[in-house]
Order: C-alpha cells, then structure tokens, then sequence
C-alpha cells in the first residue's frame, strides 16, 4: 500500500512538475513572441539603411551602427539571411520550454532572456516556485534511481559479495552508464546535428549538466542550420534527466 502510494506521488510530481513547466513556456511565448517580432524588423530596418547610405556615413553613425548591431545580438535577434527570418522566432514553443527548463535548473546560458516588463517579472516568479520544485523532482527521480541500486546491491549481496565491494561496484556502474548515456551518446547526437566537433560536444554536455551555463555553445542557436521541431525539448528533458542522474551520483 506505502509502494503504491508513493508510486502515486512520484507521478504526480513528475506530472504536476512537467505542466508547470509547459504553462511557464506558453506564458513565456505569449509575452515576449510579439515583441521579439518588433526587434527584428527594427534590426531589418537598420541593416537596409545601412546597406543604402554605408558610402556616407560618418565614423560617429558607423560607431552607433555598431551598437545597434551588437546590442541586436545581444537580444538573439541576428540580422543577416533574408526576410522569411523575421517568421522564425527565438520564443517558439520549442524555445520557450528549453528556456523555462534552464530557468528552473539555473544553468541560464543568458543568450536567451525576458526583454519585456511583463516577461521579466513572471519570470522571476516562475523562478522563485520553480526552483524548489526542480529540487524536489530530481530529489524525488534520484530516490528512484536509488531503489534501483539496492536491488541491484542485494542481489549482488545474494551472490556472496562483500558490502564493501557492492557499494564500489554500485557506484562504479552508474557512474559508467551515466557517463554513456548522458555524456558520451548526447555528444555524438550534438555533433551530427549541431556540426561540433566531438569534443566541443563533451565539454557542451559537461558544462550543462554542471548547471555552470557558459553560454559559449547553446543547442539550436545556430541561424545557419535546420533544426527539427522540438529538438530543443528534447534537450531540455536530456538535461532534466541527466541533473537527476548527477543527483543520484551525489546521494551515492
């Protein structure tokens, strides 16, 4: 009865945390879509006046070009290709959910942020909830991964083997399949879609899953590639996991 229970809770936090974060990306995206929108065509603007009158421009105009430009990418938005950029945006669904997970897992790569008044303050509340939350799901995922270590703990104790020796080879076994699943296989999968080089995509992985968030390499950033619908939800739940994964490791 206690097993089904916590069964019970398991899902439902796994559920409740998964719509908290699914609202917090379609909030994000309603508030900050129509403004993104604003900045790109103002970018779009300025980039034909320049390409118009870059002959006569004075070094003061050419200056102020250049802080313009700088702070247009600053703000994601990347003035180059043609108009049918202005339809791709920085807060599709996609965008906002990978967002909302780097938010609640504080890794923050800053290259995608809130711009608007309405955007900042939401997504201080959002934090200020989904922070603890994201604690007590990888709390709570951990604890599972746990279970599955004391099995596999008894079943060796089963077969003779000292505890002490269990407890290394435990911890030795997840370490190593954590290093494959959510180091090593994810790297091979950046490298084909992103075009990284192996070991760019190793030091990606790492620097994400240690929350540390450079911000020097973001999955689905590069304006030059197509990317498939939802990849960048699919990194966020790679990363949701593999945090649970570093969670267990620690517990360990």
């Amino acid at each position: 009865k206690a097993m089904c229970s916590g069964k019970l809770q398991t899902a439902l936090l796994v559920a409740g945390y998964f719509v908290y974060l699914l609202v917090g990306a379609a909030v994000f995206q309603a508030l900050e879509r129509t403004a993104e929108k604003q900045e790109k065509m103002a970018a779009a603007h300025m980039k034909e006046v320049f390409l118009q009158n870059f002959t006569q421009l004075t070094v003061a105009e050419m200056e102020q070009f250049m802080k313009n430009l700088i702070e247009a990418i600053q703000n994601g938005v990347y003035p180059v290709g043609n108009e049918s950029q202005l339809e791709e945006s920085n807060w599709d669904f996609s965008n906002s959910f990978f967002f909302a997970g780097t938010v609640v897992s504080t890794i923050g790569y800053g290259t995608l942020h809130p711009k608007t008044a309405g955007g900042q303050i939401f997504c201080v509340f959002f934090a200020l909830f989904g922070i603890p939350l994201n604690i007590v799901f990888l709390h709570r995922v951990s604890k599972m991964l746990s279970l599955l270590c004391k099995k596999l703990g008894k079943f060796l104790y089963q077969k003779g083997m000292r505890k002490k020796k269990i407890k290394f080879l435990t911890l030795l076994f997840f370490l190593v399949t954590g290093i494959l699943v959510f180091l090593c296989l994810p790297s091979v999968f950046f490298q084909i879609t992103e075009g990284w080089s192996y070991s760019e995509g190793i030091y990606f992985a790492f620097i994400t899953l240690s929350t540390i968030g450079f911000g020097d390499y973001v999955a689905g950033k590069q304006s030059d590639r197509k990317y498939f619908s939802y990849y960048r939800v699919l990194v966020a739940i790679w990363i949701l996991f593999g945090l649970a994964w570093i969670a267990l490791l620690f517990n360990l």
